[in-house]
């Protein structure tokens, strides 16, 4: 075979391998995530950075689970889903139940009683009928009316994996036993529900019912949870206690059929790892089809689920922005949701920006590039999120971050003057407006008290400003942070001027913490750079979260960094973390300052009890204004949640609290597959440069056999 010939067998091999990778790239190189069949699918398509460890919501205390779980479970109460502040409106109850209150004597009290009277308080719950439970095969009988999944054994789920895995299913009602019977589960010590201590200090019967428990008697009486009627059940409190009712909006609350734990106990099935931990059963709008925890969880529209509709009102504004276009309209909208598992931030922001996720959170990385401040400081999006039609909602969210002094250490604790102008003097030099800009990039909202925004007993404006920190600006109309001069002299009438006690010892404080990433260090520098302008060493001593919980528990620290969300929007749920009872180190509690003022624990036991009211804000104000004065926390900030969605996610709203809001959201199918394929066109022109270098790079080597095969000739 002559060289010519080898060069047109060699070219035509490269002409077919060419021809062949231009048709694929004139077909387009798919580097869609998703099957070609769903492409115009009305599925939401989100991402979950950590495997849930609990569906069981006697069990699960993590916001990352309740943004399942509250799609499945349905406590009486929820949280509209548009109003703020937040309101608690019925949600498988008919009605919000109010409580009536009696005397020691069973004579019932008036509704504004004063709490020291009140012996019993009791709610009775209507739950609306004809609420059926997801298909499921613990409801499943035979034609006898026999359980057809009771009592099997271990080849009779031989290779079974998931729920999916029983071919047969059942339904039925929803009744008032179900919210006992959980209710119940929560007592039960082996269950280790997170509140059971909360619960016992107010529910009746409840500590005595779950030592029975405990001690394996199945039928001990609990006279604080009874069935009324088919519908109907009541608890019963031990004292006057009017945020309960926020407790009826948890997880904790919702239903569990007696069905479900009964099928999930059989050794044979939790053998295979099939419980109701994993599996759960539910009455909401979706139930999980696929649980591949390490690589994607998929929810389905509840086939049995009832007629419910989307919000007919909200909040000024909502109407502007569309959020009330979908008023009376039946829910759920969408009957797929794919959630995959993403744990770096980088490839789920990417995914984001090409329409594969329909909405996205920020990172301080990716801020910048997202987000804008116009001359007001009202943030949007940037012009690049705005050609994409990306829409940003934010809000502030019911959480309070704080640094913590340790009331009981010799230095930084104690209440005379000179102490608190001693941690006056840092609380100044603090400057957390200046943090909020550097570290998070303005998503926060500088704080005054425990209270955040949104919650009654938040005061904003001259009233609520923390007079010992910062001056009133009557000119801009706001608060402006006192000067460093200021906090100079505090200190020194602290006993402490130039950072120097009276032998000339400097001034050392320790700053305790978990913060292992790379990004605490410049926090730790910002923190001892503002310190040492009054001339206070800081030690920074961090330890993992383990041993830095031991160091908190004990009271071995002097100052920490500290937060709390809402567990339900009311003041009580955030001034008891300075109640003197609940002292970390003395009582076990949630109070990490150890802060015991006897005049604000008086005033906190006459305010946790009552109703919201001109009377309680006055006495939160009063609250507010000892804990200014005393400063066992830095009042730092709240953060506020930047959240960005597709222009074809539909009626989407930040919440903080209450998770089950999926049910309301909407996919504008065409519009998001029309921008994919706008976003995703392959990128074709490097390999036809490619191409074209490899022809010119083939162009010598013809010339040169050309040229033999005539001199040959």
């Amino acid at each position: 075979m002559t060289r010519m010939k080898l060069l047109k067998l060699s070219g035509f091999r490269y002409y077919v391998l060419l021809t062949l990778v231009l048709f694929f790239v004139s077909c387009g190189v798919p580097n869609n995530p998703y099957p070609k069949s769903e492409h115009d699918q009305e599925i939401y398509y989100s991402t979950f950075s950590e495997e849930p460890k609990h569906f069981d919501p006697a069990i699960s205390y993590s916001s990352d689970e309740y943004k399942f779980i509250q799609q499945i479970y349905e406590p009486p109460l929820q949280y509209h889903y548009l109003k703020r502040p937040y309101e608690l409106v019925p949600l498988t109850a008919e009605g919000v139940p109010q409580p009536h209150y009696f005397d020691a004597n069973g004579q019932e009290l008036p509704s504004n009683a004063p709490a020291e009277s009140v012996a019993r308080a009791v709610y009775e719950v209507r739950i609306r009928p004809g609420i059926m439970y997801q298909q499921h095969p613990c409801f499943a009988k035979t034609e006898d009316g026999e359980w057809r999944y009771r009592n099997l054994t271990k080849s009779d789920v031989k290779g079974f994996d998931e729920i999916k895995d029983f071919s047969m299913a059942g339904t039925r009602e929803l009744i008032a036993v179900d919210y006992v019977y959980q209710i119940k589960r929560m007592a039960d010590p082996s269950v280790s529900c997170p509140i059971l201590s909360t619960l016992k200090d107010y529910i009746l019967g409840m500590e005595a019912y779950s030592a029975a428990i405990a001690n394996e008697q199945k039928d001990a009486p609990f006279p604080g949870v009874e069935v009324v009627d088919r519908y109907t059940y009541r608890i019963v409190l031990k004292t006057k206690y009017p945020q309960f009712v926020y407790w009826l909006a948890m997880p904790f609350f919702s239903p569990m059929p007696q069905e479900a734990i009964d099928f999930y106990s059989q050794p044979a099935v939790a053998e295979r790892n099939i419980t109701i931990d994993r599996f759960p059963v539910g009455t909401g709008a979706y139930r999980i089809e696929t649980l591949l925890a390490h690589k994607e969880i998929i929810l389905v529209k509840n086939e049995n689920f009832r007629v419910a509709r989307y919000p007919s009102s909200g909040e000024p504004g909502d109407r502007e922005v569309g959020l009330l276009d979908d008023a009376w309209e039946i829910v759920p909208f969408i009957p797929r949701v794919v959630y995959k598992l993403e744990k770096e931030y980088i490839p789920r922001w990417n995914k984001f920006l090409q329409g594969y996720y329909d909405t996205s959170g920020l990172s301080s990385d990716t801020f910048d590039s997202a987000v804008t401040f116009n001359d007001t400081g009202d943030p949007g999006t940037s012009g690049a999120m705005r050609a994409q039609g990306i829409v940003l909602r934010t809000s502030v969210e019911p959480t309070t971050r704080y640094l913590a002094f340790n009331m009981l250490d010799d230095t930084v604790g104690g209440y005379s003057v000179e102490k608190r102008k001693l941690r006056q003097a840092i609380s100044i030099v603090l400057d957390y407006e200046e943090f909020i800009e550097i570290f998070i990039n303005g998503r926060g909202v500088s704080s005054h008290s425990p209270v955040p925004p949104g919650i009654f007993g938040y005061q904003a404006g001259e009233i609520g400003m923390n007079s010992y920190v910062y001056n009133w600006d009557a000119v801009k109309q706001r608060p402006v942070r006192k000067s460093v001069e200021e906090a100079r002299r505090l200190l020194a009438e602290a006993g402490y001027p130039g950072g120097q006690d009276s032998k000339g010892n400097p001034l050392i404080v320790s700053f305790d913490n978990a913060w292992n990433s790379a990004g605490a260090t410049p926090i730790l520098t910002w923190l001892r750079n503002k310190l040492e302008q009054l001339g206070i060493t800081m030690d920074a001593r961090t330890t993992d979260y383990n041993r830095f919980r031991d160091k908190v528990k004990n009271g071995n620290f002097q100052i920490i960094s500290w937060g709390w969300h809402a567990d339900y929007p009311d003041a009580e749920n955030f001034l008891f973390l300075l109640y003197g009872p609940n002292s970390k180190v003395l009582h076990e509690g949630e109070n990490a300052a150890n802060y015991d003022n006897a005049e604000y624990n008086k005033l906190f036991e006459q305010m946790k009890n009552m109703e919201n009211s001109p009377e309680r804000l006055a006495i939160i104000r009063e609250m507010n204004h000892l804990l200014q004065r005393d400063v066992p926390w830095v009042f730092t900030y709240h953060p506020v949640t930047f959240g960005l969605s597709h222009q074809w996610v539909k009626n989407s709203k930040p919440s903080s609290l209450g998770y089950g809001s999926l049910k309301y959201l909407r996919i504008d199918t065409g519009q998001r597959t029309e921008n994919r394929q706008a976003w995703n066109q392959p990128v074709v022109w490097p390999l036809w440069v490619c191409i074209a270098l490899l022809i010119l790079g083939t162009i010598p080597a013809v010339i040169t056999i050309w040229k033999r095969e005539r001199g040959a000739s």
